[in-house]
């Protein structure tokens, strides 16, 4: 770019013409198509009148779109200006028809070029991909040093962490949380959000395999660091979560979601605390919600007597025939995440070729249809089928999770309740009675 400066300040010396501005848009190219702010700046000038000649490198860094080349003649026609000179190309004359027409030619031809170069470049791509090459440069790849083909130890560790904490149930911002608050950082060294931590766990690098707009294309040239198969359900659990900073969860409550019933209407009990901050669970009634606003439960003593309950059954022979059986389910589990994550990648194919105009509309929607159909059904099972890894690492080991349970994240403790607890039953208090009754609390176990 400073070559190109001096060239053009050299031509402008020799034609006598006095330096009155320069205009560089660096890195940016006059093809890409985003906002050029010092080419907007030059066409302000030269509506205003400031600019009676211009000297450019070449008309292919003034422009390459045809559409804003007619602009440009349009706005030089009205300030009349007239002299434009390059160093590579000779002048420009955009006042008669006939330089017009050269300038017209030659955009033509620098769009092909550059269409060409394009191609080339997704070609490329498209080659190393299939043989799971690394492609391009940009910023380093969290767990692996810049040239890709080595692991970061010490980051690998906090990917293994964090990809059995997600697949375990527990949040991205609530692992954002943690992993910032025991200040690690990015690759580049800023803070976790959760879209940055999601993008990193669905992403197919980290499993050792090659990936192209959203499609993997087969094992790649550097290791993995969790399996493929961890790395498919990632991938299949994703869903799109809004930006921001990692911040902690207002929640304070284990038994929301739907795990406490009303034991006189049946619905969902909320949390909701009192007036002087103790919380409470209560039947919520008026508008948006459908309860008989007749039932409440203090959450403290209720949470603690369904974390001994936890605890208990995690220790007994019932559980353990329970894990035997959903693990049996997990591999169920498992192919039809990888089901999932292959379809979703086969409608994103669909979707570009007719974004490309390989295919048309009717072939679209007709492709579209019978895989959807598939993804909804997969998706149907994968909620019924059981998840046994968020409470395998504790199975007959209360007193492990005993000890842990205080430090645990909301979100994990919540995760391993529901796993083994399918909802809990309050039932109206005995008159006269003000102390917590455990008797009015009748759960229903899923293991």
């Amino acid at each position: 770019m400073e070559r190109q400066i001096e060239d053009c300040q050299a031509l402008a010396g020799s034609l006598g013409w006095p330096v009155a501005e320069v205009y560089v848009d660096n890195d940016v190219s006059a093809y890409s198509g985003r906002r050029r702010p010092e080419y907007e700046r030059l066409c302000g000038d030269i509506k205003a009148g400031m600019v009676d000649a211009l000297v450019v490198w070449h008309p292919d860094r003034l422009h390459r779109s045809p559409r804003e080349l007619e602009d440009f003649i349009d706005l030089c026609d009205a300030a009349s200006l007239v002299d434009i000179r390059t160093v590579r190309a000779g002048d420009v004359d955009l006042t008669t028809p006939q330089g017009r027409m050269v300038a017209r030619l030659g955009g033509v031809i620098a769009r092909g070029e550059s269409d060409k170069a394009a191609d080339r470049l997704r070609r490329k791509h498209a080659e190393l991909a299939s043989k799971g090459k690394v492609s391009g440069g940009g910023t380093r790849p969290y767990g692996y040093t810049p040239d890709r083909p080595h692991v970061v130890p010490g980051e690998a560790k906090v990917i293994r962490e964090a990809a059995k904490r997600a697949l375990a149930g527990e949040s991205a911002r609530s692992i954002c949380v943690d992993l910032n608050d025991r200040g690690v950082t990015t690759s580049v060294g800023g803070e976790w959000t959760p879209t940055t931590l999601a993008r990193m766990l669905a992403s197919a690098r980290i499993s050792g395999r090659r990936e192209h707009h959203g499609e993997i294309t087969g094992d790649a040239e550097w290791p993995a660091i969790i399996t493929p198969a961890e790395s498919d359900r990632l991938r299949a659990r994703r869903r799109p979560r809004a930006a921001g900073p990692a911040r902690r969860a207002p929640r304070r409550y284990l038994l929301t979601g739907g795990l406490l019933r009303c034991g006189r209407c049946g619905s969902e009990m909320v949390s909701r605390p009192r007036a002087d901050g103790v919380r409470r669970y209560v039947c919520a009634s008026g508008p948006g919600f459908s309860g008989c606003g007749r039932m409440a439960i203090n959450a403290e003593p209720v949470e603690s007597f369904l974390t001994q309950a936890v605890l208990y059954r995690l220790d007994t022979p019932e559980l353990a025939r329970a894990l035997t059986e959903a693990r049996q389910a997990n591999q169920e589990h498992d192919r039809l995440a990888i089901a999932v994550a292959e379809d979703t990648a086969m409608l994103e194919q669909l979707a570009r070729d007719y974004a490309d105009r390989a295919i048309s509309h009717t072939e679209w929607a007709a492709a579209r249809q019978p895989i959807q159909a598939r993804i909804d059904a997969a998706k149907r099972r994968l909620s019924r089928v059981s998840r046994t890894n968020r409470i395998d690492d504790y199975a007959g080991n209360s007193k492990a999770l005993a000890d842990a349970w205080t430090d645990l994240p909301l979100s994990r403790q919540q995760a391993i309740v529901a796993t083994v607890l399918d909802h809990l039953v309050v039932n109206p208090a005995v008159q006269g009675r003000n102390r917590f009754d455990p008797s009015r609390l009748h759960p229903t176990w899923r293991l």
